[in-house]
């Protein structure tokens, strides 16, 4: 059995910490709640940030709410090329190793040494979601979109698991003009394989002439 999984568009934002927050906003400064996202307790905030690397700035970049433990701002390709930054692809919240930037707020200057990654296609799901599509926290899937003439299957789509989570697959701007801007685009977990396949792997099998 599958359902619809609603596919959200994650425009460039920024998650940040406590700390680097009121460097950049002053001591003591608060986030201001502007909308809830559709994942429970997230939220967009009023304060925004420039963000800038070596070879360009976004200016008035969206801060989304709570604060993290560590900052952490999420691009696509596209944004980072303009930056000048190495697109480096990671889940949430795995930073180590990754490059860093410079954010400017109304109090002051940040250079932060890691933390600018391109978020890992993924879908949230609730653990009763998982026992229906019967998959597992960390799998990799993939998912078919539903288009008018331009369909696309996503493969390595990291499924997350928890209460805390609302249905809802997320990709970055890059990925989601890649297909139809359908008012309220959908997709679908198929079945290609019977386990977690590596599609690098998948590949070099059909280069070699092995075909599953």
């Amino acid at each position: 059995m599958s359902i619809k999984i609603p596919i959200e568009t994650s425009a460039r934002h920024i998650h940040i910490s406590k700390e680097d927050f009121e460097t950049l906003y002053g001591k003591g400064a608060q986030l201001h709640y502007i909308k809830e996202l559709s994942q429970p307790g997230q939220y967009l905030c009023r304060e925004r940030l420039n963000v800038i690397g070596p070879r360009g700035t976004f200016e008035n970049m969206a801060i989304l709410g709570p604060f993290r433990k560590e900052t952490q701002i999420e691009l696509s390709l596209t944004d980072t090329r303009k930056l000048g930054i190495p697109g480096i692809i990671r889940q949430s919240g795995d930073i180590e190793g990754t490059p860093g930037c410079i954010l400017r707020g109304p109090e002051g200057e940040l250079e932060i040494s890691r933390g600018v990654i391109v978020a890992k296609r993924h879908i949230h799901m609730t653990p009763d979601n998982a026992l229906t599509l019967n998959v597992r926290d960390n799998d990799e899937v993939f998912v078919l979109t539903k288009s008018y003439g331009r369909a696309l299957i996503y493969a390595d789509v990291v499924v997350r698991v928890s209460w805390d989570y609302r249905l809802a697959m997320h990709v970055d701007t890059d990925e989601a003009n890649a297909f139809s801007s359908d008012a309220e685009p959908y997709g679908v977990i198929i079945r290609l394989f019977d386990d977690n396949y590596s599609t690098d792997k998948w590949i070099e099998e059909i280069l070699s002439g092995i075909h599953r």
